[in-house]
């Protein structure tokens, strides 16, 4: 049996932004610890005309991969097979690739024709996209079944997958917890003098872009009555409002509450993300719907407890009673009342001890374990 010794990651990196950028990294630094290991990034993730914004954040080294190649340029042909060429002169004998959005999936195929002799495992952020569009489901089809395994992190990703592709080998696990964004190691005071909120406010995060089945509108229905059982409350809403911030903020004014509500609107910097989930009491994830959620898996890096919906693996992250609570999607009413009870009954400082108890259950290695011994089984 081979021995797996080299490892190629394809993905997105530091410093692109956001979660899955982060996820490439963690994985990476994880598999190094005991294997060879290139990752290879993109010149260009995305054209303008789909991502007007930055597509890059440089405040962040702690994500940042040593020799990552930036080779792919995912809106130029010319370049796919020149790119999967690169990879396959590397001589790995596996190669993982990260999926999320069918975007990607004419410059995959290509690279992949490069790379038929290589075993091509997938991490499917999400198997499908949250905002659907017209062949999605083929394109996405076209793609993972190049590869020869999947792994997913909920059970909403694996039904879609193997709905699809019911011969497909895959593993369920949980997303490891994003643990990198303590920069400084600033406590709950010094987090919030920075952001001026004193000590006594109960203080609830909603962290993340601001997209409809993200929920928001719901925690924003909920917060008359939450203002209404939990003194000196405010509601923190720190994202990318994506252009409909006008939107929310007539839902603010007429919730008859606008005054709990603090907003920051825009791309929060990594560097930046510290104080918000340093000085939070709760981190609430009011999704519609999802497959899982780095935002949960950032607080929880924090040791901060997540009230979250029942959608996707949100559940199978939050342990409700434990770690967090879990409520119904798209009901106001049960998301003020969890929210109103943990701060009523004290459950801050218990589910925070249980929090930093579940941290072994969200290690990197468990994830690095899987990819080496599926390498096993399915070299044998």
């Amino acid at each position: 049996m081979p021995e797996l010794k080299k490892i190629a990651i394809v993905g997105p990196v530091y410093p692109y932004k956001g979660g899955i950028s982060h996820y490439t990294g963690l994985l990476a630094k994880e598999l190094k610890k005991n294997y060879d290991v290139q990752v290879f990034s993109y010149s260009l993730q995305y054209p303008k005309f789909m991502f007007k914004k930055e597509q890059k954040d440089y405040g962040n080294r702690t994500f940042a991969v040593a020799g990552a190649e930036f080779c792919i340029n995912t809106a130029n042909p010319t370049n796919w097979g020149m790119a999967g060429q690169t990879i396959r002169s590397w001589q790995s004998d596996l190669v993982i690739m990260q999926w999320w959005h069918p975007y990607f999936a004419p410059c995959y195929q290509a690279m992949l024709k490069k790379l038929k002799d290589v075993p091509v495992y997938f991490v499917c952020h999400n198997v499908l996209p949250h905002e659907r569009f017209p062949f999605d489901k083929l394109l996405t089809k076209g793609t993972l079944k190049k590869g020869s395994f999947c792994i997913v992190h909920s059970k909403l990703d694996a039904s879609d997958l193997n709905k699809m592709l019911p011969h497909m080998a895959y593993e369920r696990t949980v997303l490891p917890t994003y643990n990198a964004f303590k920069l400084t190691g600033m406590g709950r005071d010094e987090a919030r003098k920075q952001l001026g909120v004193t000590a006594d406010t109960k203080m609830i995060l909603f962290f993340g872009l601001v997209r409809e089945y993200k929920g928001l509108r719901y925690l924003i229905e909920a917060a008359p009555m939450i203002a209404g059982g939990v003194k000196n409350v405010k509601i923190f809403i720190v994202g990318d409002f994506a252009g409909k911030r006008p939107e929310y903020d007539e839902l603010m004014q007429k919730s008859g509450v606008p005054e709990v509500f603090e907003v920051r609107d825009g791309y929060v910097p990594d560097a930046e993300i510290e104080p918000y989930f340093a000085a939070a009491d709760v981190c609430v994830c009011p999704y519609v719907s999802a497959t899982q959620s780095a935002i949960v898996q950032i607080a929880f890096g924090f040791g901060l407890p997540v009230i979250a919906t029942d959608v996707g693996g949100l559940p199978e992250v939050v342990t409700d009673g434990f770690s967090g609570s879990i409520v119904p999607p798209q009901n106001a009413s049960a998301l003020a009342a969890k929210i109103t009870a943990y701060f009523r009954d004290g459950k801050q400082e218990t589910y925070r001890k249980n929090v930093e108890a579940e941290q072994e259950r969200f290690s990197w290695h468990h994830t690095a374990d899987l990819i080496a011994a599926q390498y096993r089984k399915g070299t044998k």
